[in-house]
């Protein structure tokens, strides 16, 4: 491990001195807990300890985007809804969940009531406006100062676990949870090393100090939830994360939004769609990490093989600039002018998720060429809907498509590769109707039901290890 502290060590503030001496107060148990953990490294996945006691209230820490945020916009996408989703559910079944976000305007209430019994409550860390996410680390001290601030307005005891998203939350959860006494879980969402290994043409690179701080986040956490046993993978692989420490839960889907409903044509006529053309769809953040251009230079190839098609193909492209997409963002549509593709291209603000569901219904495919993918939560909402994917054979999308059932993955980022498997859907229109009404089956088993309690699971499994290793430093 790079390091004991965390980065919240080297961040100025207020509150920054107590608590980065409550931090390295425990250091040395922290430490040897890790110690003790890497003796078990073969340890089976899944199989916790159980316990009787269930969490009552989770703190959910998400710093750097807030779940109240539309996805398709900054930094706002599938790990938002998946916050929303997993916090409602979780709810449901009991379970209460103050989810802790930065305040990113000013004006905003202290706490607003998403759900019964889910609260996102608004910290003031740094200025509202202009911050990206690679500059929020000097900031996480001030982040952690108002959560402490809330805690310390509750009973002792309030908080059965703290649930981090993201490496920016890890750290925050990290020092809570130590000081409050709980176990932390935490949940990757993306790793730096994993986007470095296939990092996009032109992209730019995670920097050190993220690969430290989630080195450090791996060893620190009690249960690490991956979204498909390949992110576990490489969390053993990339980090020497303990497997017996990581969860495999699958994200879910609205299964009430996301569904075929009144069908293709009806959801064209409401987006004002042509009924007869080939609609493949892009949906998603505008960067170089989720790849739109190889959509657009697969159009372009299938163009040339067919000038026909031009009458009758639309193109949308649905989100917009994020990451290192806003170092250009007409970029996508300068190329598309340069492809000589501009008047099928169609580029259209991100939508709110009832609507997005009509552009999956719309769509004869989704197309995701993305470069990394945790999982891909986009491709199971489209295929709940009813339509078949395209996408890149990388990270979690192998386990959301079913290759040549509910879609087609395929190996690399050759556009030429993408036009030839979109050149079968125009060959074969059926085709679309056939693989799609086989998608909405696949996706019937991504209930956020199920990811709700499995995840309950893992919190319970947690907390009952965390309470037996503190009764053994006791006696």
């Amino acid at each position: 491990m790079e390091g004991t502290a965390p980065l919240l060590s080297a961040c100025a503030g207020p509150a920054c001195p107590a608590l980065c001496r409550a931090r390295s107060e425990r250091t040395a148990d922290v430490s040897q807990y890790v110690s003790r953990l890497g003796s078990s490294r073969m340890a089976p996945r899944i199989r916790f300890p159980g316990g009787n006691r269930k969490p009552r209230r989770v703190a959910m820490l998400s710093v750097h985007t807030s779940p109240l945020h539309q996805p398709g916009t900054g930094d706002a996408g599938g790990m938002n809804v998946y916050i929303v989703e997993l916090a409602k559910r979780l709810a449901a079944i009991n379970v209460e969940v103050e989810i802790f976000t930065r305040a990113s305007a000013g004006g905003l209430p202290p706490a607003v009531e998403l759900a019964p019994g889910v609260l996102v409550r608004h910290v003031d860390a740094g200025p509202y406006e202009g911050l990206a996410k690679e500059d929020l680390p000097p900031q996480l001290c001030a982040f952690t100062h108002g959560v402490m601030q809330a805690w310390a307005a509750r009973r002792p005891g309030h908080y059965d676990l703290v649930h981090s998203h993201y490496w920016l939350s890890g750290h925050v959860g990290w020092l809570a949870a130590e000081r409050w006494g709980v176990p932390l879980v935490h949940a990757m969402h993306t790793m730096a090393k994993v986007k470095n290994a296939a990092l996009a043409e032109g992209d730019t690179p995670e920097p050190a100090t993220r690969v430290i701080g989630e080195t450090q986040i791996v060893n620190a956490a009690d249960r690490l939830i991956a979204n498909t046993a390949g992110e576990a993978d490489e969390l053993a692989r990339f980090y020497d994360a303990d497997p017996a420490k990581i969860a495999v839960v699958h994200p879910g889907v609205n299964l009430d939004l996301f569904r075929p409903a009144d069908g293709r044509a009806a959801a064209r006529a409401r987006l004002g769609l042509p009924q007869e053309a080939f609609i493949p769809l892009f949906a998603g953040r505008i960067q170089p990490l989720k790849a739109p251009d190889i959509l657009l230079r697969a159009v372009a190839t299938l163009l040339e093989r067919e000038p026909s098609l031009r009458r009758r193909i639309h193109v949308p492209v649905v989100g917009g600039p994020s990451g290192s997409g806003l170092a250009k963002p007409e970029g996508l549509q300068k190329l598309a002018a340069r492809l000589g593709i501009a008047d099928v291209v169609h580029f259209r603000p991100p939508v709110g998720q009832e609507q997005l569901a009509d552009w999956f219904r719309a769509a004869s495919v989704l197309v995701m060429p993305s470069y990394s993918e945790s999982f891909g939560l986009v491709a199971i909402e489209a295929q709940a809907a009813g339509t078949p994917v395209v996408a890149a054979s990388v990270g979690g999308l192998p386990v959301a498509v079913r290759d040549e059932r509910t879609g087609f993955l395929v190996p690399g980022h050759d556009p030429a590769h993408y036009a030839d498997v979109l050149a079968g859907f125009v060959r074969d229109p059926s085709r679309t109707e056939r693989m799609g009404a086989a998608a909405a089956r696949h996706a019937q088993s991504f209930g956020w039901d199920a990811a709700a309690s499995a995840t309950a699971d893992v919190y319970q499994a947690a907390m009952y290890e965390h309470r037996r290793r503190t009764r053994a430093t006791h006696y």
